[in-house]
Order: C-alpha cells, then sequence, then structure tokens
C-alpha cells in the first residue's frame, strides 16, 4: 500500500501545482473513517481505496479526482456523510464522491447483453464527469486484482463476469484501452481458467 506522502510525491511529480493538503487530509480522513474495517484478503479496508488512488496516478489525474479516490467508499461503507465531505473537501470533490457512491449502487442485470448495454449508456449518461468513471473503473480493477481473496467462486465469478459485460466495455467505449484489457485477463481468469 502506498503511504501518504509516497501518494502525494506521486501527484506532485507530474502536477507540481497539486494541492497536497487536500491530499493528505483525504488521505487522514480515509484511514480514520474506515478505521479498523478489513478487507476479504484481512488488508486494513483503508488499503482499497489508496490503492485505487495509486490506479490513478498512473494516470496522471489532477488531485481532486485522487482525493476522490481515496474517499470513494467513505460514504457508503463508514460513518461519514456528504454534507462532512463537502465541507472538507469541497463541492467537486463532494459531487464526485456522491457520484461514485450512486454507480456502486446501481444493481447489474446481467442476463443479457441488452441489459448490459443500457447499463454502460446509463452509466455514461449519468455520470457529468469523466472523472467519477474514471475512479469507478480504477476501484474495479482494484477489485479484480485481489478477487481471489473472495472466498465463494460463485461470487467471484458474478464480479467477473460483470466486469467483462459492463466495465471492460465501458473502459473501451471512453478509450482507455489498457485498463480494459488488464480488465477483461482478470476477469478471464476467472470464468475460463482453463482456457486462459
Amino acid at each position: 500500500m502506498l503511504r501518504q506522502y509516497e501518494l502525494v510525491d506521486r501527484v506532485l511529480s507530474y502536477d507540481p501545482q497539486a494541492d497536497e493538503a487536500l491530499l493528505n487530509r483525504a488521505y487522514v480522513f480515509s484511514v480514520n473513517a474506515h478505521g479498523s474495517q478489513k478487507r476479504a484478503s484481512g488488508d486494513p479496508y483503508f488499503s482499497h481505496p489508496i490503492e485505487v488512488a495509486g490506479i490513478l496516478t498512473d494516470l496522471h489525474l489532477d488531485d481532486e479526482t485522487i482525493a476522490t479516490a481515496i474517499l470513494h467508499d467513505t460514504i457508503e461503507d463508514t460513518v461519514a456523510t456528504p454534507e462532512e465531505i463537502q465541507r472538507l473537501f469541497g463541492d467537486n470533490v463532494a459531487r464526485m464522491v456522491d457520484g461514485v457512491t450512486k454507480l456502486s449502487k446501481i444493481e447489474a442485470q446481467t442476463e443479457s447483453e441488452r441489459a448490459a448495454e443500457n447499463l454502460r449508456k446509463f452509466l455514461l449518461a449519468m455520470s457529468d464527469d469523466i472523472r467519477v468513471l474514471l475512479v469507478k473503473l480504477a476501484d474495479r480493477l482494484h477489485n479484480m486484482r485481489t478477487l481471489h481473496f473472495i472466498k465463494s467462486p460463485d461470487k467471484r465469478r458474478r464480479i467477473a463476469a460483470e466486469t467483462m459485460e459492463i466495465y471492460a466495455p465501458l473502459a473501451e467505449r471512453i478509450g482507455m484501452e489498457g485498463l480494459k484489457a488488464e480488465l477483461e485477463d482478470l476477469a478471464f481468469a476467472e470464468l475460463r481458467p482453463d482456457a486462459r
């Protein structure tokens, strides 16, 4: 997991004007908000949003997007409120965190390609800021990288199928070819390990 100074240094390396205080506040807030929560791997939960932020630093995204990634699960999984996020991190970050939270709540109906296509169109239409979708795609990528920690084979297959049907095509649609390829590879490894 990236340490606070490592994450900030990554952002400053490509954006020397980045708001270092914003990034530091978001990091500390996320660590405190998630507290002792654990992931299926046994890692502290806050390691996930930090890794999502790390993925987005590889894409050289702005400080508000990185802060959003760090905070993206706080409203959904902690006692943090949208008002608190807005007060501490500003309108843009609060709006994006809210957008990622809303996208996380959508239940994918994967029975047919048509349902997946409708969901992709909905996700694109719903997001008035492409950065929200980028955070959600990075979130899915990190979850796929750690999928093997989920004990239930049925749940792993469901997540992999959803990734293959919705998130990989969505990444392709917005021109994120490398992200799409990794999502497909990780999903295919779960769905068809022998063929892979």
